[in-house]
């Protein structure tokens, strides 16, 4: 697993993640945090196969962040309990020999939430998208530039590299 010092290298030489907020909060000891530029609802159900052919991606309806006073930069999600998905404002741009792992905020598991993910293929580049988990029956608030995963990066041997529908993905 890469550490502070070298994902800062790869970010300043490399552009390994492009897009942040502000690299001395996101970047952690062993990982980088991902903040919540978008979150959506599904509007419908998706349909999965074995080759993709039949793959269906459901719909799903950006909601609009609420702020508190109009003097607010920023709003808040009033999330109920549910699923929803989650795209990042960081772009991100794995070489082909690298791949992360994303996992949950601690901060965000103690107020009855979580995040789902895949895992990043080496040579993805793009926006992140992941699930976001409402258990707590009583909801949660988010605020828009929230980190609400982290990001975990591993070197592996150079491979090919993703190719799939969603690299680029802005």
């Amino acid at each position: 697993m890469l550490n502070k010092k070298q994902i800062s290298a790869l970010i300043e030489n490399k552009k390994l993640i492009e897009n942040f907020i502000a690299l001395d909060k996101q970047l952690t000891p062993n990982g980088f945090d991902l903040t919540a530029g978008g979150i959506f609802v599904f509007e419908g159900s998706g349909a999965l196969d074995f080759s993709n052919s039949q793959r269906v991606v459901p719909a799903a309806k950006e909601l609009k962040p609420m702020k508190d006073s109009v003097t607010d930069s920023y709003g808040w999600w009033e999330l109920p309990k549910g699923a929803y998905k989650v795209k990042t404002n960081e772009t991100v741009n794995l070489p082909n020999d690298l791949t992360a792992l994303a996992f949950t905020r601690t901060s965000l598991l103690r107020m009855g939430a979580f995040t789902q993910h895949g895992v990043w293929d080496a040579g993805f580049r793009g926006k992140g998208e992941f699930i976001l988990i409402v258990e707590n029956g009583a909801g949660v608030r988010i605020k828009e530039n929230a980190r609400l995963a982290q990001l975990v990066f591993f070197p592996v041997e150079e491979t090919q590299g993703y190719s799939g529908v969603y690299k680029g993905l802005v």
